[in-house]
């Protein structure tokens, strides 16, 4: 897929207010909306303007990049319903990600499938209430969170679960994914990985040693599940998927195409797959509520507002955007590495941690054989020089 032209998943934070306060929140929710939103106007030009990265198919429909509507919560917009009715007529196929309060209710549910939502995504940070609803930080989110995925089972909605992996319920996550195995629905399971922006603290992720295990877990976990995994914000487990892949093939055992990130499919809006990973800014595309354009949520870089810009020039034009679709230019190990192309290392993480996009991902083991290579002569030199 070309993503030089256009992103393949836009997310839009269309309000920053939420009656949780999670402990992880990129976007540091508060309860009430902030009064500088995109309006329901703004918002319907904003999506307009998503047509336009339409590019043509060989079946001669444009491909279209995947809408997800995200907060905060996305129910605290009274006017969700038009924007994503709006969004379907348009040829998008949206999905929305809300908080589980007592905000969703089975008919807001049944309505958001009704004006068109092609998929709904909701959190499960624990195998039991007391690991979720200490994350999430409000008693009874876990059980909305089950209520949820039964509504959405009722009125025939496509499921995502969405799990941020943490020092707080790492030990959990084969209970986690045997839960999910038992709910109706669940298309596509999630796994995202923590980035220190927001209330996200540094001191809460797992070890660069704990992320290789659970992707080798994960991979595990994939080739057993009824549904679907991905991973966000662990760039590096397409490289360890990969690493399977070719030992199953040397075996003798390929299994099926390898791949790597949700996309929306042409047909009746379900989600399929796609062949490419994506990226922050590289096939990925974010509008904050105050309609900032970014790279990705992690990566909070304004590179310019939809209230003076068009989405689509900032996309294709920008310095930022342009640096980060080319993972020749990337620093250190990440920029020696076989698997760049295809990996790349979270950009997000290399920022918050670094505070340069361009850096290696600081929570790799992978030491990549160009950079062994580098390593020993730049040693050998050293060595040289003070011989």
């Amino acid at each position: 897929m070309e993503f030089d032209s256009a992103p393949f998943l836009v997310i839009w934070e269309v309000t920053q207010a939420c009656d949780l306060a999670c402990r992880h929140c990129r976007a540091a929710a508060q309860p009430c909306r902030h009064p500088g939103e995109l309006s329901t106007a703004e918002g319907r030009r904003l999506l307009e303007q998503l047509t336009e990265f339409g590019l043509p198919t060989p079946e001669g429909r444009p491909r279209l990049p995947l809408l997800v509507f995200t907060g905060g919560d996305p129910i605290k917009r009274p006017d969700i319903y038009d924007l994503v009715a709006h969004a379907r007529a348009l040829g998008l196929r949206p999905s929305l990600s809300p908080s589980a309060t007592p905000l969703v209710t089975r008919a807001v549910v049944a309505r958001l499938k009704e004006v068109g939502l092609a998929r709904m995504a909701v959190s499960l940070d624990g195998a039991a209430a007391e690991t979720h609803d200490r994350f999430r930080g409000v008693a009874g989110s876990y059980a909305a969170t089950l209520r949820i995925v039964e509504w959405c089972r009722e009125v025939e909605l496509s499921l995502q679960l969405n799990t941020t992996i943490t020092r707080h319920n790492l030990a959990e996550l084969d209970d986690i994914a045997a839960l999910i195995a038992t709910l109706p629905g669940v298309a596509l399971w999630s796994v995202f990985f923590l980035v220190p922006t927001g209330r996200g603290r540094a001191e809460d992720d797992i070890t660069p040693g704990e992320y290789e295990r659970v992707f080798h877990r994960l991979y595990e976990l994939s080739q057993a599940l009824p549904f679907d995994i991905k991973t966000t914000a662990a760039q590096h487990y397409r490289r360890v998927a990969l690493q399977h892949r070719a030992a199953a093939k040397r075996n003798g055992h390929a299994g099926p195409p390898l791949t790597l990130k949700g996309v929306s499919n042409a047909a009746a809006g379900d989600i399929g797959r796609a062949t490419r990973g994506v990226n922050d800014g590289n096939g990925f595309l974010f509008i904050s509520h105050l309609g900032d354009i970014m790279p990705s949520g992690f990566l909070p870089i304004p590179c310019g507002n939809v209230r003076r810009d068009h989405v689509v020039e900032i996309y294709r034009e920008s310095p930022v955007f342009r640096a980060l679709r080319n993972p020749d230019g990337y620093k250190g190990k990440c920029g020696a590495c076989e698997f760049r192309h295809v990996c790349g290392g979270s950009r997000a993480r290399a920022y918050a941690l670094t505070g340069d996009y361009l850096q290696s991902e600081p929570n790799c083991l992978y030491v990549p054989r160009a950079w062994r290579r580098q390593q020993a002569e730049a040693a050998s030199v050293s060595q040289a020089c003070f011989s």
